[in-house]
């Protein structure tokens, strides 16, 4: 018996031992931080590189003092899978939430459920209407915002590229711009507001009118990009002179389209789009894709957490943090 009480003696001398540094004080890890990521969709391109540069930059900070635990979920372009994740975060106690909706028309009720649960949340690449983002009490208001690129600016700047051409973009010289668009979300406000003011941005700088041939959804994806784009094609022939897209994954869709139909971009036709991702950026510079807008995915994803650490930190937020757009020609 007594040799079985020593052991167990010995055992707990150790035990304590361990858990002590040299000078007798207990040895702590780094402080945990939950951090729940709700993305819309992981099947997009640009969501993947400000997924991970998220993850990327939360490791970074990670020091012996505190470690950010990053979940991230994919939405699956459905809003009532995200709402459960979300859900999900709220009820595992997440300590901060960043989150790209499925749809901003569906932002007050997530809203309404950061504000109860307290957790403070950045909105993030898909902007919440300014009544929403308005609505809540002002102790939370400090705890919430939305970090993003104003997408009048990116569309401002595609109508500026087509503008700046020698020709105007106006191939056949009538004076008048045929054009197709190609829509990401009609929901999502950086789809209309990409719509609208290239167009509004090309007639107030090269003083040409502009006639649509086409506009239609394209959701976000290179395939539909390709298919309205051979469409409108087919139909339209050599009248269409320029094709703008929402974002390079469509365009990609209409660069491949327009390959097909045997057209040259820089030469018969024209290509814009938004974000550019490396395969674009390098079609500009090969003169393959008259241009795009960057749509900085590190400068918004960075701004992102070091707002989320902010409130963890108890700093009070502003609404709204905003990240510029540059354009992006040969």
């Amino acid at each position: 018996m007594k040799k079985f009480l020593s052991v167990l003696t010995i055992g707990f001398i150790l035990l304590n031992a361990a858990a002590c540094n040299n000078e007798g004080e207990s040895v702590e890890g780094p402080e945990e931080i939950n951090v729940g990521v709700a993305i819309y969709q992981y099947d997009d391109n640009f969501m993947t590189l400000y997924r991970g540069e998220i993850e990327r930059y939360f490791d970074e900070l990670s020091n012996e003092e505190v470690e950010y635990k990053v979940t991230v979920t994919d939405g699956k372009n459905d809003q009532a899978e995200q709402a459960a994740q979300i859900d999900n975060f709220i009820t595992q106690g997440m300590d901060v939430m960043i989150i790209n909706l499925v749809q901003t028309t569906s932002a007050s009720t997530i809203i309404d459920k950061c504000e109860e649960s307290g957790i403070p949340c950045i909105f993030i690449n898909r902007e919440p209407s300014e009544s929403d983002m308005t609505s809540v009490g002002a102790e939370y208001a400090g705890k919430m915002t939305y970090v993003g690129a104003d997408a009048r600016q990116s569309g401002r700047y595609q109508g500026e590229i087509i503008a700046d051409l020698d020709d105007k973009g106006d191939l056949n010289g009538d004076g008048k711009l045929n054009y197709v668009m190609v829509v990401g979300d009609p929901e999502n406000v950086d789809a209309k507001y990409r719509t609208q003011y290239s167009i509004e941005q090309y007639i107030e700088t090269s003083g040409l009118e502009v006639n649509k041939l086409v506009e239609e959804r394209g959701d976000w994806k290179q395939e539909r990009g390709n298919e309205i784009v051979a469409n409108a094609l087919a139909q339209y022939g050599e009248e269409i002179e320029v094709v703008f897209c929402n974002n390079d994954g469509m365009a990609l869709g209409a660069k491949q389209a327009i390959d097909a139909a045997g057209r040259i971009v820089g030469e018969d036709i024209y290509l814009v789009g938004v974000d550019a991702l490396d395969e674009v950026v390098d079609l500009v510079e090969k003169g393959e894709m008259t241009g795009t807008v960057l749509n900085d995915h590190i400068g918004q994803s960075n701004k992102a957490v070091d707002m989320a650490i902010d409130a963890l930190n108890g700093e009070k937020l502003d609404t709204y943090y905003w990240i510029d757009y540059v354009k992006v020609t040969k």
